[in-house]
């Protein structure tokens, strides 16, 4: 279990379900801490059969990342919560369905969400569920990029900009909205392409999940490619960018998410 750091509720519905559950639980070490109990390190949880995050969606991105492949079910704590399809009431019951069905077939119910990729001379970054932006160090006045995007070689368009955002459905709820992107449901297979206020915008773009999208950085001093907001790259314009569906997809546990009962909690 992963449960979200410095919240002490997250923490008691993690020692509920500890105790709740017939199965050997681990607990990531800030939680543990808070139960005076021992913890080992998330990405120590990679060989388990059903990851539980206790939190928000960034809980579940960190948990995510640090299981590698690992299924996750997400227990939401009341913010937006679109990867989080548990609420807390629910949460001892839907883990001892879910290990109940493990030991019945080997596996939880899981459904896979796609990441995006990205990659460069000679560096790439992790898998992002979110979104990977190729951006300029700073945003706003004198700090943008010049950009141009390919779609499989065939360019879609070339301006200056704060930046430009590849986006998964999964991530078309978070960075990708607040720049203007569209909303897309998380069956539909798309990668979304949404440029940072450029001087000569084109609309958000939905490519299909096997399309490979190329980003040329220029017209600046220095450039940096983020995926999910955590993991950074500093790049040295003139500059290429590659980018597309990640062959690792992540394996989401439990029950559906509604997601029009989720976008309910959007401010």
């Amino acid at each position: 279990m992963v449960a979200r750091r410095d919240n002490r509720r997250a923490a008691e519905l993690a020692a509920q379900i500890r105790r709740s559950v017939d199965a050997s639980v681990r607990v990531d070490e800030a939680t543990a801490k808070a139960l005076g109990i021992e913890g080992v390190p998330v990405e120590e949880m990679a060989d388990s059969d059903l990851v539980v995050s206790i939190g928000g969606d960034g809980t579940f991105l960190f948990a995510a990342r640090g299981v590698d492949g690992a299924p996750v079910v997400g227990v939401n704590l009341g913010e937006v919560g679109f990867l989080n399809a548990v609420p807390p009431d629910e949460a001892v019951e839907t883990v001892r369905a879910a290990v109940e069905r493990i030991r019945e077939t080997g596996a939880p119910r899981i459904r896979e969400l796609p990441q995006v990729r990205a990659a460069g001379e000679g560096w790439s970054l992790p898998p992002a569920m979110n979104e990977v932006a190729v951006m300029g160090r700073r945003r706003g006045p004198g700090g943008g990029i010049g950009i141009e995007v390919r779609v499989d070689g065939s360019l879609y368009g070339g301006t200056h900009a704060d930046g430009v955002l590849v986006s998964t459905p999964t991530g078309s709820t978070a960075y990708n909205l607040s720049e203007g992107g569209p909303l897309v449901h998380p069956d539909v297979g798309a990668l979304l392409v949404t440029e940072m206020c450029a001087t000569d915008p084109m609309p958000p773009l939905a490519v299909p999940p096997d399309a490979e999208l190329t980003v040329r950085v220029d017209d600046a001093p220095a450039a940096v490619v983020v995926g999910d907001g955590r993991t950074t790259r500093e790049l040295e314009p003139p500059a290429r960018v590659s980018l597309g569906v990640a062959e690792e997809p992540v394996r989401v546990a439990g029950p559906p998410l509604d997601f029009f009962a989720a976008l309910g909690k959007l401010d």
